[in-house]
């Protein structure tokens, strides 16, 4: 068997760095050590959808870059889930980092912002016509205005087609200062021109590696509040919760990336949601910032705080290390 590129099947459906079987049949913590003890490489790993398996992509990463995203944290997120569920879902999906990186077969994402929502349905059913249109766009400071300015007219922008509001997004996502998703209180985007060398406007390889994960599992879009979205969880699904996180600072809080922003009294009303969740045996992870107004409100919880870099911010000195907690209704 060494050498011979053992196929390895993920434990659960939902994420794929918690546990893995191998076709001999072995319990986990034996094929662990036979992985290890012979180093195979070039390892297969591959998902499990309703009785299939299909193969879990490298190139499945996120296409924006989003407020809060967690890609430098998914190693530690995944070792946090619970060791198994039934569907996964993700009411605050925003950039979709953990998303990408378990890829579970079955999935509900959500999210408040409509364009964001509208980014991942076009990637999902038209991602030749997104590319296509994406290669038109000019990283040029009055090309980059006119486009950012095509939602000061809400009827023309109604008006647009799905791929081209979709292109839109990633487009100004990929050439804005930071990258930074913000839009001011009449929903209009905001963020000025990056100025930035050769961004990366057309990212072929990872919007078809996402549009082929979509299409081969079974993943739900929606654009509710999160409470809406979770209304019909059942137990033995699985939640991760990545809401706007409460500010440290009075300066610090951003809640831009839709309009209305996320108050101190919608974090109360987000805790009281995951108090629900649990009254009815589902299991949930949450992500917020490390402030005693978090942690009173989640005591009744195992809390883990864990470190994060800040890399969005207007103030270049402000980035650096934070601390956050992690949240779970179980251990």
């Amino acid at each position: 068997m060494p050498g011979g590129g053992a196929v390895i099947y993920k434990r659960a459906c939902v994420h794929g760095n918690t546990g893995a079987f191998v076709r001999c049949g072995k319990p986990w913590q034996e094929t662990l050590t036979f992985w290890e003890r012979y180093d195979i490489p070039k390892i297969k790993i591959l998902c499990e959808k309703g009785g299939a398996y299909v193969k879990k992509n490298q190139l499945v990463v996120p296409a924006l870059k989003w407020v809060g995203g967690k890609r430098q944290l998914v190693d530690e997120l995944s070792s946090l889930l619970p060791k198994s569920t039934s569907l996964y879902y993700e009411p605050f999906v925003g950039g979709g980092a953990l998303l990408f990186h378990l890829q579970p077969g079955k999935a509900y994402i959500n999210d408040i912002n409509a364009d964001l929502m509208g980014v991942y349905s076009v990637i999902k059913e038209d991602v030749d016509g997104l590319i296509k249109e994406l290669k038109t766009y000019k990283n040029e400071s009055e090309f980059f205005y006119r486009v950012r300015d095509w939602d000061r007219d809400s009827e023309s922008y109604k008006a647009l087609s799905d791929v081209k509001k979709a292109a839109r997004i990633l487009y100004l996502n990929k050439t804005c200062y930071n990258g930074l998703y913000r839009v001011n209180n009449a929903g209009e985007f905001n963020s000025p021109f990056g100025n930035y060398r050769n961004p990366n406007i057309v990212n072929e390889p990872v919007l078809r590696a996402v549009s082929a994960y979509f299409n081969k599992a079974e993943v739900h879009f929606s654009s509710l509040d999160y409470a809406q979205a979770l209304a019909d969880v059942k137990r033995g699904a699985f939640v991760y919760l990545d809401p706007p996180y409460d500010p440290v600072s009075e300066t610090s809080n951003f809640t831009g990336y839709s309009k209305g922003g996320f108050t101190k009294e919608e974090q109360i009303r987000l805790r009281k949601c995951c108090d629900e969740l649990d009254r009815r045996g589902v299991k949930f992870m949450l992500s917020n910032s490390a402030t005693e107004f978090i942690k009173e409100q989640y005591g009744a919880y195992d809390i883990k705080v864990v470190h994060a870099k800040r890399s969005i911010n207007s103030v270049g000195s402000k980035r650096g290390d934070v601390d956050e907690v992690v949240v779970r209704n179980y251990v």
